[in-house]
């Protein structure tokens, strides 16, 4: 998720497993939920992994106080470990059954996958309709190959290619 605010460089808000850039939140080499200069990153994924980067524009008008609900999920989230591969899977098995619950509390994110950095980004911008947890999103749901509904009015916009000149 791309955060672009006020005069600050274009910033990538997302969770990985590697600790390639320095978190822009803390300064540090952490995995996990992260934020790093989306330049940076969109470079790295290029040269140094061979992938490609795609954007989705958000189309909806973002004011002060959308914009004080991302800066206060990084907040929150930022450093939150990416889950083992065994507990991604189930975190998001389980987030697809209606009212599972762990005891009596609904699943906390005690670790993060990318799209659940993602959902609760949004739900926090008002954005994604609630009653459902964040598990249950994966990644499509936020590319062109599921539709997301969103609240508001607000879409995402076709898939546009990062093109990185050699």
């Amino acid at each position: 998720m791309a955060v672009v605010l006020d005069d600050l460089p274009p910033l990538l808000w997302h969770a990985e497993l590697g600790r390639s850039l320095p978190d822009a939140w803390t300064g540090n080499h952490q995995r996990g939920a992260q934020l790093h200069d989306l330049r940076d990153a969109v470079l790295t994924w290029t040269n140094r992994y061979g992938q490609k980067a795609w954007l989705r524009q958000l189309n909806h008008p973002i004011s002060r106080e959308t914009e004080d609900a991302v800066l206060r999920t990084v907040a929150r989230l930022d450093g939150t470990p990416f889950p083992s591969t065994a507990r991604l899977a189930s975190r998001w098995v389980r987030g697809r059954i209606p009212n599972f619950r762990r005891g009596n509390r609904d699943l906390e994110l005690e670790t993060a996958y990318c799209a659940e950095v993602v959902a609760v980004t949004y739900e926090e911008m008002g954005l994604l309709l609630p009653g459902r947890r964040p598990n249950w999103y994966d990644p499509g749901r936020f590319w062109s190959g599921d539709d997301l509904d969103l609240t508001a009015g607000a879409t995402l916009g076709e898939e546009i290619a990062i093109d990185i000149p050699t």
